[in-house]
């Protein structure tokens, strides 16, 4: 095999891993920009290498882009950026396949925007451990490969991370029928959007938060809880003026979706998306509601959008 051909044979198996360190790098940094940077870094760490070397190209590129991505979280730009009260993940529109693998519920559960959220509490190496058993199905002799631990260290990571993340997760937290799900973001979207108030703090758990990103306008998350303030900045935000639609660059439609396995409402003006509303459903309850709007966040879940053959909007004309 000439050269040419061998870089052809080597991109190519480079290629067939690129979904699943795509995926891998979104889990364990929050944003699917920076996890297109560490899968395109781990490109050119691949092409550097001496090929004929690599017994597994697999075990080895996860470790390249694990390692790239705990360089990231563990750098001090990115500790400013994920500052407590101004970081959000990156939401992704399903069927996009940095979602994936979805085959269980642990993978399901570690891609979702609320653990997401959650692993902001882990160190890195906790994180790292507990996305590559859980969501990977590691063993941890793999993972004390990948990650230069022992064995050892690898379950107590786990450990720790699985009793954090355990503490913080909502009681009741779980899978909720697609159909209910449906019914009850519907039930919220007309409640917001005739004024009922009172039935918006019914829909809502005794102790549910809302957080806003303020459409990237702020340099920090605005967060609210108790169901009644929730209910007010609710039926505030969903109506219509004249100011906000110039600011969103015209009439919306609202679309249904699922954001990260979870519902959400979007909102779209043509085939731009310029808004996301995302919920957590716990007990047949809205536990957490998350307005998206900052174009940078919204930037690869518009774009997969824009190639989705959307359903009839829940309302035509916002």
């Amino acid at each position: 095999m000439d050269s040419t051909a061998a870089d052809r044979f080597d991109t190519s198996r480079f290629e067939a891993s690129r979904n699943r360190l795509a995926s891998l790098a979104y889990r364990l940094l929050g944003s699917a920009a920076d996890a297109e940077d560490a899968v395109q870094d781990a490109f050119l760490h691949w092409q550097a290498a001496d090929r004929q070397r690599i017994k597994v190209p697999e075990a080895w590129l996860t470790k390249v882009v694990t390692n790239l991505c705990l360089d990231r979280l563990r750098s001090a730009q990115a500790r400013r950026e994920r500052t407590v009260g101004a970081w959000l993940p990156e939401p992704l529109l399903d069927g996009d396949p940095m979602l994936g693998p979805a085959d269980t519920f642990e993978q399901r559960e570690s891609v979702s925007l609320a653990v997401l959220t959650l692993m902001e509490r882990l160190s890195p190496l906790e994180r790292a451990v507990y996305l590559l058993r859980e969501a990977f199905s590691y063993s941890h002799a793999e993972i004390a490969e990948i990650l230069d631990l022992t064995e050892s260290a690898s379950q107590q990571h786990l450990h720790r991370a699985r009793s954090r993340i355990t503490a913080a997760r909502r009681r009741g937290s779980a899978e909720v029928d697609p159909a209910s799900a449906r019914r009850i973001v519907e039930e919220f979207l007309a409640a917001a959007s005739s004024g009922r108030t009172e039935r918006l703090a019914a829909l809502l758990t005794d102790d549910a938060t809302a957080i806003s990103d303020g459409a990237g306008l702020t340099e920090t998350l605005m967060q609210y809880d108790t169901p009644q303030r929730i209910a007010a900045v609710v039926r505030a935000g969903f109506k219509p003026t004249p100011a906000k639609r110039r600011f969103a660059g015209g009439t919306s439609a609202v679309h249904y979706a699922l954001v990260n396995g979870a519902p959400a409402i979007l909102f779209v003006v043509g085939d731009q998306v310029v808004g996301a509303v995302t919920f957590d459903i716990t007990n047949g309850k809205i536990a957490t509601v998350r307005g998206i709007a900052a174009p940078t966040r919204l930037a690869r879940l518009a774009e997969a959008w824009r190639q989705h053959e959307p359903e009839t909007p829940l309302i035509t004309q916002w």
